[in-house]
């Protein structure tokens, strides 16, 4: 009997051992959402893919939540410095959580905010955009070489919409 009531003890820690924990974690521990290889990945392909449809040649970066470069890609035939710049513009996305046309906006009819541009590794230039779940910005998209910064940005958005439904 004894060593049914063993087996029946060890069933019981055993099974609540595998249930998911939904505590709150321990006080003095944060944690956050991040943007993974993979998707940065499918971003970067999906802004490349947009800009090669209407003939543009550009290069394109993500970054994660902590504005670290997850990935960068060129297209053939682009100027090398597409990639600083592309890296600028997701790094300044990021870190305003906001696009960067709309950064640009801010610094032109807030004369307060001049002093954000000149932020080290900002770039007040349409391109960049902001990887969102609900209100968290976990990275973002920067484009560059396109005609227009307007057209780097509908490209980083091209790549954002593109994986949408995994960002919920």
């Amino acid at each position: 009997m004894r060593s049914s009531s063993t087996a029946a003890a060890y069933l019981i820690a055993t099974v609540a051992l595998l249930q998911p924990a939904h505590a709150e974690p321990p006080q003095g521990v944060v944690m956050v959402r991040d943007l993974s290889l993979q998707l940065a990945k499918q971003i970067a392909q999906a802004a490349l893919d947009h800009c090669r449809a209407q003939n543009f040649k550009v290069g394109v970066s993500v970054v994660d939540r902590g504005a670290h470069v997850l990935i960068s890609i060129r297209d053939d035939g682009t100027a090398h410095h597409v990639i600083e710049l592309a890296e600028r513009k997701a790094y300044t996305a990021r870190i305003f959580r906001q696009t960067t046309g709309q950064f640009v906006d801010r610094i032109i009819s807030n004369p307060r905010s001049q002093g954000l541009k000149d932020t080290k590794g900002v770039l007040a230039s349409l391109g960049g955009v902001p990887i969102k779940v609900g209100d968290d910005t976990i990275g973002s998209v920067g484009v560059s070489g396109a005609p227009g910064g307007q057209n780097d940005e509908d490209c980083a958005a091209a790549g954002v919409a593109k994986v949408a439904d995994q960002l919920k």
